[in-house]
């Protein structure tokens, strides 16, 4: 009897965890159809007006005319060559802005008089606009690859430095107490309380600095340059295809979306401890 009462209640409960599974999917694929709701309205409406003569086939042309450019420059084979040179690029950029943005975030969030001494500086270079200084970066570096990945680091730097200085100075005081309790050595303080306790700010300052690697490329390869993404856009522009800006514009999205989802899911990884409020799943 007491056997069959176990079994019933272990039942039961298989039964409100898989139901709990069902629903937690089914909120999921909801929320990604969502998403999906917006853009879907807005280029059936958009066909629906180029279909109807409503919009300028060469300023405005339709989602399948540029549909159609999308198939024809990646059957070519012209689409991937030119993106694979562009995501190189960004890639590169970013790896050499963004390490060097942490590691000066580090340095100035850990030390005041290093505050003092490169914050200002640096406060000041952050406000420069791409546009401003990618004409000097040519006249320096040449028209070659080294202007374009030297501008890309230079936007991707500042986010990654701005976020990972304000997340070690917003660590709890209290963690140092507890470091000096334990007679951690510095490495250990960095490593072990601090960083885990500012990763939230590094990953979003992650995050903004892909995005804005993805910019300082589209300024680099509009300024100067022979292959890329940037290059096609330019193209177009000076043939007056608009299909191809729009199919250049509508990669770099895919692109900027893919490297954010990206990091988004890394951050969901890494910072799955947290109990933080995630908004009403119902609403």
């Amino acid at each position: 009897m007491l056997q069959a009462e176990t079994n019933k209640v272990i039942h039961q409960r298989d039964i409100r965890k898989q139901q709990a599974i069902k629903n937690k999917r089914f909120i999921k694929i909801t929320n990604i159809l969502l998403g999906m709701l917006l853009p879907a309205v807005l280029l059936l409406i958009w066909e629906v007006l180029g279909r109807i003569g409503a919009l300028n086939p060469v300023l405005v042309p339709a989602p399948s005319a540029i549909l159609q450019e999308f198939a024809s420059l990646t059957y070519s084979g012209e689409l991937i060559k030119h993106l694979s040179i562009s995501a190189w690029r960004a890639l590169l950029g970013f790896l050499l802005g963004g390490t060097l943005g942490l590691a000066a975030g580090i340095w100035v969030g850990f030390s005041y008089k290093t505050e003092r001494l490169l914050d200002p500086s640096l406060q000041m270079l952050r406000t420069l606009p791409h546009l401003a200084i990618a004409p000097l970066f040519i006249l320096w570096f040449g028209f070659g690859e080294t202007s374009k990945i030297l501008l890309i680091a230079k936007g991707a730097f500042f986010p990654l430095y701005v976020n990972t200085f304000l997340g070690i100075r917003s660590v709890d005081s209290k963690f140092f107490d507890v470091a000096r309790v334990l007679e951690y050595s510095r490495w250990q303080t960095i490593t072990k309380l601090i960083l885990p306790a500012a990763l939230p700010n590094i990953l979003l300052g992650t995050r903004l600095s892909i995005g804005v690697a993805w910019l300082g490329l589209v300024v680099a390869e509009l300024m100067a340059s022979s292959s890329g993404i940037g290059y096609l856009l330019n193209d177009g522009r000076s043939f007056g295809i608009t299909t191809l800006v729009f199919v250049g514009i509508i990669t770099f999205a895919i692109l900027g979306k893919l490297s954010d989802s990206f990091v988004k899911f890394v951050e969901r990884k890494t910072l799955s401890w947290q109990d933080v409020y995630k908004g009403d799943e119902r609403i």
